[in-house]
């Protein structure tokens, strides 16, 4: 199982979780041991939890990723830019020679 699977299960089970929670507090709106502005405003506040949750694992997995990276030392996007920048000012110079 690769990290993206495990974060996507994660994340889908937030969402299944989130589902249950929902259900469970219409159940409680519904026996009238809720109002439904108090349901609605915990269904609410669950929700905004799973974001916050979900935005947390995505920066704590780019962090981590990151962090492989580097003690790989694995070129990056912007290393990458930059090599290419230098490829094509070499290519320029070489044309630049043989046209003479």
């Amino acid at each position: 199982m690769t990290i993206f699977d495990a974060v996507r299960n994660a994340v889908l089970a937030g969402f299944g979780v989130q589902e249950k929670v929902k259900e469970f507090v219409d159940e409680l709106v519904k026996k009238g041991e809720l109002s439904e502005s108090q349901g609605a405003k915990l269904v609410k506040e669950w929700s905004e939890k799973v974001e916050k949750n979900t935005e947390d694992i995505g920066k704590n997995l780019n962090e981590a990723v990151a962090k492989a990276m580097e003690k790989m030392n694995l070129a990056g996007r912007d290393d990458l830019g930059k090599i290419n920048e230098k490829l094509d000012a070499l290519s320029e110079r070489v044309s630049k020679i043989e046209g003479k």
